[in-house]
C-alpha cells in the first residue's frame, strides 16, 4: 500500500511508454513545454472536464471524476465513466477517454485507460471489463477489452515509474524518430547529447 505523497499521476504513464526520459522529465525534473499535440489535446480536454453528470435512462455519464489507489500509488482524472444498469441488473462501468489524435501504434492509450479502470475496481469495489476512446482525429469512438494481458503490462508500467520517481533518476537521451513529435524535444536535446557521447568516445579511443 502506498501514502498519499508516494502517489504517482496516471499521466506519467502514458509518458513513460512514450519514453522514460521524457517520463523524467516531466514527473521528477518538473519540465514541461506546449507543442501542437498537447496544445490540441488541452483544448480538447477543457470541453470534457466540466465537472458534471447526467442521466439518460439507465445511462448515467460524469466526467472529470476523480480517482485514486492506495494498492498502486496512483492518482488522477478520468475524462469520463459511464454506469449503466446491465440486461442482468448489475452496474457496468465503463471510463471513456477522449485523445485529440487517432489511435497510437504503441500501448500508452491503453495503458493509461487501463489504470483509471484498475483506479474504479478499486474504490467501487467492482470489476471494470472494458473502456473506451474517443478520438477527435477520426471522429468515432474505439473499445478496448481489458485483458489480463494489458492488466499485466499496466502494472509493471506503474512499477517502471514508480521506480524513476521514487530514485529521482532521468534516463539518458536517446535519438529516435518520434523524437520529432516530443513537446520536450528543444530541452532534452538527444542529437546534442548523441553527438557529445560520440565526441566523448573518439576521445576515449584516441587518447588510447
Amino acid at each position: 500500500m502506498f501514502t498519499e505523497d508516494q502517489f504517482i499521476q496516471l499521466s506519467a504513464l502514458q509518458h513513460y511508454v512514450f519514453c522514460p526520459r521524457q517520463c523524467a522529465l516531466i514527473h521528477v525534473d518538473d519540465v514541461w513545454n506546449d507543442n501542437v499535440f498537447t496544445v490540441r489535446g488541452n483544448i480538447l480536454h477543457e470541453k470534457v472536464d466540466t465537472d458534471t453528470y447526467e442521466t439518460r435512462g439507465a445511462l448515467k455519464t460524469v466526467r472529470a471524476l476523480k480517482i485514486h489507489s492506495f494498492r498502486l500509488g496512483l492518482a488522477g482524472k478520468c475524462d469520463v465513466v459511464e454506469f449503466r444498469q446491465s440486461s442482468t441488473g448489475a452496474p457496468e462501468v465503463m471510463p471513456v477517454e477522449f485523445k485529440a489524435g487517432q489511435p497510437k501504434q504503441n500501448i500508452s492509450d491503453e495503458v493509461q485507460l487501463c489504470a483509471q479502470a484498475l483506479c474504479l475496481e478499486e474504490m467501487l469495489k467492482t470489476h471494470v471489463k472494458r473502456g473506451a476512446f474517443f478520438y477527435g482525429k477520426i471522429r468515432r469512438r474505439v473499445q478496448v477489452e481489458l485483458s489480463d494481458e494489458l492488466r499485466r503490462q499496466t502494472e509493471e508500467t506503474i512499477t517502471a515509474v514508480h521506480d524513476i520517481v521514487g530514485r529521482k533518476h532521468v534516463p539518458v537521451a536517446q535519438y529516435i524518430t518520434k523524437c520529432k513529435s516530443c513537446s520536450l524535444e528543444d530541452i532534452c536535446q538527444p542529437k546534442a547529447m548523441n553527438e557529445r557521447k560520440l565526441k566523448a568516445y573518439m576521445k576515449e579511443l584516441y587518447d588510447i
